[in-house]
């Protein structure tokens, strides 16, 4: 039974979601959505049933005290509303959560219940994932839609991926299936740096989530984060001679990528080939390209200091607009 009391009728709404967990290298989808919620203040309105869609041995609930009691907090996933002011007003559907473990196909025809309830005219999934990018260029952010019509109106990619997918990629196609316009807005998280938070990704996928619905999202403390994370990563490659030469690998494949004379469709050729050599990552990580499989900083035992992994030397990366498990999943 889906409940919405209490819940106005909505403007022009537009659902944007994020799911921890495969497809959400260095939390960067799910960090986006935290971000919209914050700074335009969302009210929760809905939560899935926990044991619906949840192995608690997988994502255990969390105990915390509230008042001198004991209180529990189930893993789920919640939607709340916001709503965005200006000359042309409209509203947001923010899903965020935890990729479920279970019934993907009842978890997704839930959310789309909600999303016909409520009128949404565009569903806008975000994504993230391991991939040969150099960390001191811009986040490479790809758009992609199963629908045809749909790319060609909002110049996305119409994807042609074929392999494993994570839940952004079922959900994208439960939405097409139904009818309901979908993109999924992928960012590619440098392989060796993958941990945990990537402002700079955040940031990246929310310009984008701004080109694409048209409206000015409020950044806060983002960019400074962004700069911060980078001059950290930057310091810690350059302790590490293997590493900063990797990076310059890396940077050079991306800069030749990108010259003027590197046509459209030999970087989406390069793009579908990428995307059908990554691999997959094991239980509890996340979707990555092939070449990508080093984790995050190593600890030194020592010290306490984080370093960068050794990378393998790579056969000549090219990131194509970056994308992932989805083919970005679609």
């Amino acid at each position: 039974m889906i409940e919405l009391e209490g819940v106005p009728e909505l403007i022009d709404p537009v659902m944007v979601a994020a799911f921890e967990g495969w497809n959400d290298a260095g939390d960067a989808a799910s960090t986006a959505v935290a971000h919209l919620e914050r700074e335009w203040k969302g009210q929760v309105f809905a939560a899935l049933d926990a044991e619906d869609y949840y192995d608690f041995q997988v994502n255990r609930p969390t105990v915390f005290m509230e008042g001198g009691v004991r209180k529990i907090t189930w893993p789920t996933t919640r939607l709340s509303v916001v709503r965005v002011g200006g000359d042309k007003p409209r509203d947001l559907v923010l899903v965020r959560g935890i990729e479920p473990s279970m019934r993907w196909r009842s978890f997704c025809n839930e959310l789309l219940g909600f999303a016909h309830e409520l009128g949404v005219e565009l569903v806008v999934i975000l994504g993230a994932l391991l991939g040969d990018t150099p960390h001191t260029r811009p986040v490479p952010v790809s758009g992609v839609t199963s629908d045809a019509d749909l790319a060609r109106r909002m110049n996305l990619e119409e994807t042609k991926y074929e392999g494993p997918t994570g839940i952004v990629g079922v959900l994208q196609e439960a939405c097409t299936h139904a009818g309901v316009p979908a993109v999924s807005l992928w960012a590619a998280v440098p392989h060796y740096v993958s941990q945990p938070p990537n402002p700079k990704a955040t940031l990246a996928l929310l310009n984008r989530l701004e080109d694409l619905v048209d409206l000015r999202i409020p950044q806060g403390e983002l960019p400074e984060d962004a700069r911060a994370w980078q001059t950290g990563v930057d310091q810690l490659a350059s302790e590490d001679s293997e590493v900063a030469e990797y990076v310059q690998t890396l940077e050079e494949a991306r800069d030749t990528a990108e010259l003027p004379e590197a046509s459209g469709e030999a970087i989406a050729r390069e793009f579908e080939r990428y995307l059908r050599r990554r691999d997959v990552g094991g239980p509890g990580g996340h979707a990555t390209a092939e070449g990508s499989d080093s984790g995050p900083y190593r600890r030194d035992a020592p010290s306490g200091r984080t370093r960068p992994p050794k990378p393998p030397k790579p056969e000549a990366p090219g990131v194509s607009d970056g994308d992932e498990a989805d083919g970005s999943e679609d």
